[in-house]
């Protein structure tokens, strides 16, 4: 058994809380680099979380129509239109075409 001060107790934990934070980082710095994870502009986010269809900002994001967007993912150009526009909701397979061809996970458009 081990008995320290609660002074030397704190700073210990913050110590390791720091370590994590800086280890936390540096996965994400690595992510980054190594192209497993992607910054998105402000305005992207933006327009996202100002209610627009997540499909329409990304497909744009990334300079697609909807015809070669709907192509990329393969399915039909009217079937994309309606999930984009919210006329219909898309199976799971089909959004997962969608954020495949959109090169972000699914969760980024469902």
């Amino acid at each position: 058994m081990v008995t320290i001060t609660r002074e030397e107790y704190d700073r210990l934990r913050e110590a390791a809380e720091d370590l994590a934070d800086l280890q936390a980082y540096d996965r994400a710095m690595a992510d980054l680099a190594s192209g497993a994870e992607e910054l998105f502009p402000a305005e992207v986010v933006n327009r996202v979380i100002d209610g627009e269809s997540p499909v329409k900002v990304f497909r744009e994001y990334r300079g697609l129509s909807g015809a070669d967007a709907a192509r990329a993912a393969g399915i039909h150009r009217v079937q994309w239109h309606e999930i984009e526009t919210g006329k219909k909701r898309g199976s799971v397979d089909t959004l997962k075409a969608m954020a495949a061809a959109l090169r972000v996970d699914l969760d980024m458009i469902a």
